[in-house]
């Protein structure tokens, strides 16, 4: 064995060793990350939003960012073993494109129609664009592509159908996300449209965007290496749990029926792939209730 093949396994075993840790790391949180941050993020937004809290905790941009990570945080750990170069240089491309698109739209209003940002959420690029964009976006497509794969199974192998149900789906992610945040006063559209004050235009443009998203994300990843590890992990489809209780309940809290059923529907689609079941529960449960 040359030095050159030592150091590649030497890596290659230094990186499945990380790997092993970071998804027990995840196993054994997993209900805190995906039912109990959301379940506190969704009461302490809109108690932000209804003046509850003191200043210094209303809308904390870096509590927001924090919490956002770590729901990610199951998507993340569980692509990472399909995070090649086509996959970087993909997903490169989508993070450009994302703040492209942002910056065009805050600027004209083009493709979603005018908005304007109202709360904090991090520091912004030239003034405009949360440089967390990435953070808050992409995950979204990548949560409704997993779960496009997952319940089409085997109709999954039809390029056509796989990519019109997974931009259905972000569609939907949209349809419930954007109402929440407009009642949180995340955003604002000028003028108010008829959908909890989105604006028609706003899902034309996550059409527009939505397609390049997951032509994309379908780019990225070797789908039948894909698939065996959404089918293996148990837990990346996590932080569709946690968007979900969260977008859901800020909805519920505001009485947005629409959106709520929406969050119900994609809860029964999680629930349609096995994995949120009786041993889902136990990871939340104290140890000494677990016997």
């Amino acid at each position: 064995m040359d030095s050159t093949t030592a150091t590649t396994r030497a890596g290659d075993s230094r990186r499945e060793a990380l790997q092993r840790r970071l998804d027990a790391l995840i196993r054994e949180n997993r209900f805190t990350i995906a039912v109990v941050f959301p379940l506190v993020g969704a009461v302490t937004l809109v108690a932000s939003a209804e003046g509850l809290l003191p200043p210094a905790l209303s809308f904390d941009p870096l509590l927001i960012l924090f919490g956002t990570l770590v729901m990610r945080s199951p998507l993340v750990v569980g692509l990472l073993p399909r995070i090649g170069r086509r996959a970087l240089a993909c997903l490169g491309l989508l993070v450009a494109y994302a703040y492209a698109v942002e910056f065009v739209g805050v600027r004209t209003g083009w493709p979603y129609g005018h908005f304007e940002y109202g709360v904090d959420l991090g520091p912004m690029v030239a003034g405009e664009v949360p440089l967390g964009l990435p953070v808050f976006f992409v995950p979204l497509v990548l949560n409704a592509y997993l779960l496009t794969l997952l319940t089409l199974r085997g109709r999954a192998a039809s390029t056509p159908l796989r990519l019109g149900v997974a931009l259905a789906a972000v569609l939907a992610v949209d349809l419930v996300l954007d109402p929440g945040a407009v009642a949180l006063g995340f955003w604002a559209y000028e003028p108010p449209g008829p959908y909890y004050g989105v604006p028609a235009s706003n899902y034309a443009g996550w059409l527009l965007s939505g397609a390049v998203a997951v032509v994309l994300v379908d780019l990225a990843f070797d789908r039948a290496a894909l698939l065996d590890r959404v089918r293996d992990c148990e837990f990346v489809l996590d932080d569709l749990v946690s968007f979900v209780l969260l977008w859901g309940g800020v909805n519920a809290l505001y009485g947005n029926p629409i959106p709520v059923a929406l969050a119900v529907g994609f809860g029964a689609a999680l629930a349609r792939t096995d994995r949120y079941d009786v041993q889902f529960l136990r990871t939340g449960l104290p140890a000494a209730l677990d016997r």
